[in-house]
Order: C-alpha cells, then structure tokens, then sequence
C-alpha cells in the first residue's frame, strides 16, 4: 500500500493564521472539503471523525490541494454492490470528536452521511470564527461531552454563524433537514459557497491565508488578517518594488504552488518565538474533547486499503 507524503494539516496552518481564516480561504478550502467528502461515501463509507487535524494540504505541484486521512473510525453505511443502507438505530455511544461531532451524534443516534457533512459545517465555523461556542466548558469527561451536547442543540444556525454569510446558516439547515438514510446534494452544497465567491468578487487564486501571511513577514508586517484583499498593499501603494513582489506572491500562489509551498516552509526558522510551525509541529492534540477508541490499526489500515489499491 502506497499513500502519499502530505503537508501540514488545517489545523496547524490554522494556528499558523493565529487562529482565523477568511471567507475567501475558507470558501476555497470547503469546496474541496466536500468534494473529498462526498468520494469517500461514493465508497460506501462515512468518515465519522471529521476535524481539521484529518485534512492534510499537499506537497510540491500539489500544494493547495486538500486531502482527507485517518479512516480508523470509518464505517460502512451501506453495502457496496447491493447499496442497501444500514439500519437507523439509537443507544449508540459518541464516536469522533466531541466538539464537530453532529447533534444527533450526541444524542446516540447511528450516523450516516448527513453526519459527516454537520461536523463539516462546524469546521467551517471553527475556521471563520476562531473558536465554537461549546469550547472550553469545565466538567468530568461524561459530563463534559453532556454539556457540548446542550450547548450545541440550543445554539441556533443564526447565532453560530451570526457576522458571516447567510449561505453557512442554509448549508446547516440542508444538512440538518436530510433524513438519516437520504444521499446529500454535495453538488448543490459547492454550487452554493461558488455562487457567494463570484457574488464577493473574489478570484479563485488559491492565495490562501497563509500564503499572504509568508507574505506580509517577508515583508516584516506583522498583524492580523481581517479580510483577504486587506491583508496585501492595495493597488499602488506600498514601497518601492512592493507591487511586484506581491504579483509575486500571487503568480506563484496560481502558476507554480510547488514554488510557493517551498518559499513558505524555508520561513521556518525566521518566525519569532511561539509561532506556531505547521511544518515541524507534532500532531499532539488535547484530547479532552476525543473520547477514548478501542483499538482500530487493523480496521484503519483495512479502510484504507479500499481507497488506496
């Protein structure tokens, strides 16, 4: 089994952007995120562990490329040559991560696809806002993932994504409205979040977030990033030669990724103290909101044999 060797995660580039990325990154990273998604239930799989720690960017000429990992939590849905979906069922114990897991997740409820695209959802959020409104509740493990739970049913579509687009609050409520056996319309999910990236005026450059940070720094700019067009000098101004270095920037972003992902990890050394580095980072997590897994090497590596080979 061959698998490819990946770049730093969402997470750690998320951290890399103190902990805040745009519409415009996140619009570009959804996009993928559901196409990736929506090939692993072609599959007849459901991930069930949805999280940015389990999106990996790629590497060389396939920098800004999403991918997704970590199948040991994965589960049939439904049989591959019969198509006959598994049985809607209740009493189960959570399974993921507490703090993406979906609402009926947390109420014992078998999950299915609809689940995985919820949890899809509350990265999207994650990423926009900062943080999620269940985060940082204090109690013992059980009570903890009680509390995540009423949070999380009592906080309305509206409130979690108040100040952002109005599409996030509809992508909840489609996710939320399909039944438990229905097949989502991941199509009509990516023609949405594109139909607001032209409504916005944006190109699909694929500058992400961190890309005009590795910027702004070679530069020695050193502040927070509030919008994608404000993060990068306007048309004009700046220092001398500054213009081209951003045209720069963003040839590489478009023509030559490969380029651009190797200018960005030789930053490494020049950060200052504290930074985070997605690229030396270990994937230690705090796993207080991860309830314990019984061991799952061999079912992983036998999911993952059905996508790679």
């Amino acid at each position: 089994m061959v698998i490819d060797l990946l770049g730093p995660s969402l997470e750690d580039l998320f951290n890399f952007c103190s902990r805040k990325l745009t519409v415009k990154s996140v619009l570009m990273l959804a996009d993928q995120m559901i196409a990736r998604v929506e090939y692993v239930h072609s599959r007849s799989f459901i991930h069930r562990d949805i999280k940015p720690d389990n999106f990996l960017m790629g590497l060389g000429k396939r920098a800004n490329q999403v991918n997704i990992i970590d199948f040991g939590l994965a589960k049939k849905y439904q049989d591959p040559k019969t198509h006959v979906h598994i049985p809607y069922c209740e009493n189960k114990n959570l399974t993921g991560t507490a703090r993406y897991a979906s609402v009926n997740t947390h109420l014992g409820i078998e999950q299915s696809r609809r689940d995985d695209l919820e949890s899809l959802g509350y990265v999207f959020m994650y990423f926009l806002r900062g943080s999620l409104p269940w985060q940082g509740l204090q109690a013992a493990k059980k009570q903890k993932y009680e509390k995540i739970s009423e949070k999380k049913s009592k906080t309305a579509f509206e409130s979690l994504c108040k100040g952002f687009p109005q599409e996030f609050v509809t992508y909840f409520q489609y996710v939320r409205s399909l039944r438990f056996e229905d097949k989502p319309d991941y199509s009509f999910l990516r023609h949405m979040f594109r139909d607001l990236f032209a409504k916005e005026g944006w190109n699909w450059d694929y500058v992400f977030d961190w890309t005009i940070l590795k910027y702004q720094r070679s530069n020695g700019v050193e502040r927070p990033l509030t919008s994608t067009t404000a993060a990068l000098p306007a048309a004009g101004s700046g220092l001398p030669g500054q213009q081209q270095q951003l045209a720069d920037v963003k040839g590489a972003a478009r023509q030559d990724s490969a380029q651009a992902y190797k200018q960005y990890r030789s930053r490494a050394e020049l950060q200052q103290p504290g930074a985070a580095d997605p690229y030396s980072q270990s994937r230690q997590r705090a796993a207080a909101d991860v309830p314990g897994r019984s061991s799952a090497a061999e079912h992983a590596k036998q999911v993952e044999h059905e996508f790679y080979v």
